[in-house]
């Protein structure tokens, strides 16, 4: 079998966070438009928040399967067969002219997006092990995590000088820069000789197995629970934003969503970047636990300001989800490569069903959790502060039960 040779490391990390970016860009570059397409689809914020909800289902029951399809096809064809898909739904998102049209669309943009993410995890883990590995699922977090700080500005610039369509046109675009690079630099890391077949019979009982393992649901709950108290923010952005952050006593506008998302994601890049040092020279579970550390103590932090506090204020009020986002960029590359590692050849599933489960949580909490909360930061702060204890608690179970299995990261 003809050796695999990857590109460099610093081209492959850009690429790959790059497909992973163009997910977060999906959510979160619309978040400015909200009033503006609300307003020309005759939409309420409830329903506007579904335009999130609806992308996250589709997103979440199409991320089943780009993993196996990967292991069955190869990742670069569902890669470029995914960014095509997720072009051509972007511009029927710019043609909407009701909302019904836009959720359709929108659902068609979760089906696609997931390939990037997905399947670029199970491409690390095919050309790299150990801390090597590690190191860069790190720098892939770093360049992942600018996506959720910069798509929102980005949005809003676009939306002081063009209508919204264009941020959707923008997506086209850059959807298609991807294309090219993913064509142009991504050589097929898993060869015809390691493909499993593509049947669904055995897939759904290759899920099954992987599903009801309980070091799975453990580890996966941990990572899902974690990340969902910062999503709860990301998801309640419009509303905690525009309508509770203030500024020398002011409300935000929508040029001004900066002012939560670049200290939170500057806190996940400055956490990735640590996790990549880290690796090789600080043990997993000592990165998961100081990771877990300082998101308690942002909860907690988080929790008593907002009592005590009559309006949150900026910077004040963002300042837990940087130090959380901090914690999260150190725990996450563990518990993704525990969770790869389990399964080494079905890399692909394990990949879909971890995002799987995470992605439903989002979908739940920006579906259902985040209107009943977002209207109050008191409740939106306890709201936060409990996911990250039940992840916690979950971890805490993991290493009770499995001891130091999970060094093996």
């Amino acid at each position: 079998m003809t050796p695999i040779v990857p590109p460099p490391t610093r081209r492959l990390a850009l690429l790959l966070g790059g497909l992973a970016m163009f997910g977060p860009f999906s959510i979160d570059t619309i978040f400015p438009a909200f009033p503006a397409i609300g307003v020309q689809l005759g939409a309420d914020p409830v329903a506007m928040q579904q335009t999130i909800s609806v992308y996250l289902i589709a997103y979440a029951l199409m991320s089943i399967v780009h993993g196996p399809l990967s292991d069955a096809i190869g990742r670069r064809r569902v890669i470029l067969g995914g960014l095509i898909v997720f072009a051509l739904a972007s511009a029927g998102c710019a043609l909407a002219e009701d909302l019904p049209t836009l959720l359709a669309f929108r659902a068609l943009q979760g089906l696609s997006s997931g390939v990037g993410l997905i399947v670029g995890r199970a491409v690390i883990r095919d050309v790299l092990h150990g801390p090597d590995a590690q190191r860069l699922m790190s720098q892939v977090s770093m360049i992942f995590g600018v996506a959720p700080a910069i798509a929102p500005i980005i949005g809003g610039w676009i939306l002081g000088w063009s209508h919204w369509p264009m941020i959707f046109w923008f997506l086209v675009v850059f959807a298609v820069v991807l294309i090219v690079a993913t064509w142009s630099v991504l050589p097929e890391t898993h060869p015809p000789s390691a493909r499993l077949p593509f049947v669904p019979r055995s897939l759904l009982r290759d899920y099954a197995a992987i599903f009801v393992n309980p070091r799975f649901q453990r580890l996966a709950a941990a990572a899902s629970f974690n990340f969902g108290a910062l999503f709860l923010y990301i998801a309640s952005a419009p509303v905690f934003v525009l309508e509770m952050l203030r500024l020398d006593g002011r409300h935000l506008d929508e040029t001004q969503f900066g002012w939560f998302f670049v200290p939170t994601i500057g806190g996940m890049i400055a956490g990735a970047f640590v996790s990549g040092r880290a690796a090789g020279r600080l043990s997993a579970d000592a990165s998961v636990r100081i990771g877990f550390a300082c998101s308690a103590l942002a909860m907690l932090y988080n929790v008593v300001y907002n009592a005590l506090a009559p309006v949150p204020e900026v910077p004040w009020a963002v300042l837990p989800m940087t130090l959380h986002a901090f914690g999260i960029a150190l725990v996450f590359p563990v518990l993704t490569l525990a969770i790869l590692d389990m399964y080494p050849r079905q890399r692909g599933s394990a990949s879909s069903l971890q995002a799987f489960t995470s992605l439903v949580m989002n979908a739940l909490l920006a579906g259902a959790v985040s209107p009943l909360v977002s209207h109050h930061p008191r409740w939106l702060a306890a709201g936060a502060a409990a996911m990250m204890l039940v992840g916690w608690l979950f971890w805490r179970w993991e290493r009770a039960v499995s001891g130091a299995a999970v060094e093996s990261a």
